[in-house]
Parts: structure tokens; C-alpha cells; sequence
């Protein structure tokens, strides 16, 4: 039986018979409205993303079936928490330096602290010492929080695709992917819900 295959990349859950699906599919005389029903029904949970699409169609028969790829797991984080952009870090805002006080200011209260006058900007000093360096630790800035429901709807949605070979492990792989990523799982750092995962504390909700 000779089969034909149509490749495409379609908006989840509003695939349409506009070209270039609507026109390709015509060549082989299927019941395309269907065809794109049956397709939509099927993308729908992706709702706002787009993945690769393969129709299977039965030339004699006229049969057909998918293979739907899947969006990447960052895509399905990012759809779960409403994120458009994840970053692997946020930058935290820096705050404006205070204005320096006056020159007059600062000559007073070192004299009344009986400290070494600092010169002020601007002025010449013979002896003047330079500023020591200042090491600024860039913080890691939480941007959104999976709860592990979450992380297991997005383990269901890529479990075809996982090497993981059983479903523990497979909760595993999508919680890793979240480690080097500005999120949180059940308020905790991914690490230590992965150790979490292997006690068999989310047994109950994988069964």
C-alpha cells in the first residue's frame, strides 16, 4: 500500500485548511475538514505553541494518522507559568549611588570623629589612597515556581520522547531540565526535590 506523508508546522489546536495544509492534503482526496479536526483535538493542550506535524496518508484506503512532535521542555514550563522569556539569570536592578555630600560636610565630621579628612572630588591631595575593590555576588533572581503536578503534566506531554524507563526517572528529567533555570519546584531549589523524587515522596501521584 503506498502511503503518502504530509510535514508540517502548525498553531496547536488551530490548525486550519488554509494553504499550505489545506492545499497539499487536497492533492490526495482525503475528507480534510476532519483531517484538521482530528489534528486540532490532538494539539490542543499545546494551545499557543507550535509543533511539527507528520500526516500518514493511506493512498488506497485513504486512511491516515499522526506523529506529532512535542515543543521542548523549557516551551512547556514557560507555557505552564504564563513566562514569555526565561533567562538563565535576571539581573538584579542596581540602585542609584547617593549624592556625596559636600566637601565642607565631610571635613566636619571626620574632624569631630577625629578621622583623616577624605578629599573630596575634584580636589589634589599629595597623599591619597585609592578605593579598595568591591566584589558585587550576583544574586539569583526567582522569576516563577513549579508545583511537582506541574512538572508531571509536562513529564506526561514529553513521556515518547524521555529515555527515562520509568516514570520516577522520567519526573526526574523534566525537574533537571528546571535546575538551570531561574525557578523554583514546590518553593525549593530543583536539586533538592530531585532528592526528594528518589526518597519516593511524589510516588503516590505517579502511580
Amino acid at each position: 500500500m503506498a502511503k503518502k506523508t504530509v510535514e508540517a508546522l502548525i498553531d496547536c489546536g488551530k490548525a486550519t485548511p488554509a494553504p499550505p495544509l489545506g492545499p497539499t492534503l487536497a492533492q490526495y482526496k482525503v475528507n480534510i475538514g476532519k483531517i484538521i479536526q482530528d489534528l486540532n483535538e490532538k494539539t490542543k493542550e499545546y494551545d499557543g505553541m507550535k509543533v511539527p506535524v507528520k500526516i500518514i496518508i493511506d493512498d488506497e484506503t485513504k486512511e491516515y494518522k499522526f506523529e506529532i512532535g512535542t515543543p521542548p521542555v523549557s516551551s512547556l514550563i514557560r507555557k505552564e507559568l504564563g513566562l514569555k522569556i526565561i533567562g538563565e539569570e535576571k539581573k538584579k536592578s542596581a540602585e542609584a549611588p547617593a549624592e556625596a555630600p559636600p566637601a565642607e560636610q565631610v571635613k566636619e565630621e571626620t574632624k569631630a570623629e577625629g578621622k583623616k579628612p577624605v578629599a573630596a572630588e575634584g580636589a589634589t591631595e599629595e597623599t591619597t589612597t585609592a578605593a579598595e575593590p568591591v566584589t558585587v555576588k550576583k544574586e539569583r533572581v526567582i522569576v516563577g515556581d513549579l508545583t511537582i503536578d506541574q512538572c508531571i503534566k509536562i513529564m506526561k506531554m514529553k513521556r515518547d520522547t524521555l529515555l527515562a524507563k520509568n516514570t520516577r526517572k522520567a519526573l526526574k528529567e523534566i525537574v533537571g531540565s528546571v535546575v538551570s533555570m531561574p525557578l523554583t519546584v514546590e518553593g525549593k531549589n530543583p536539586k533538592e526535590v530531585l532528592k526528594d523524587i528518589d526518597e519516593g515522596k511524589y510516588d503516590n501521584k505517579l502511580e
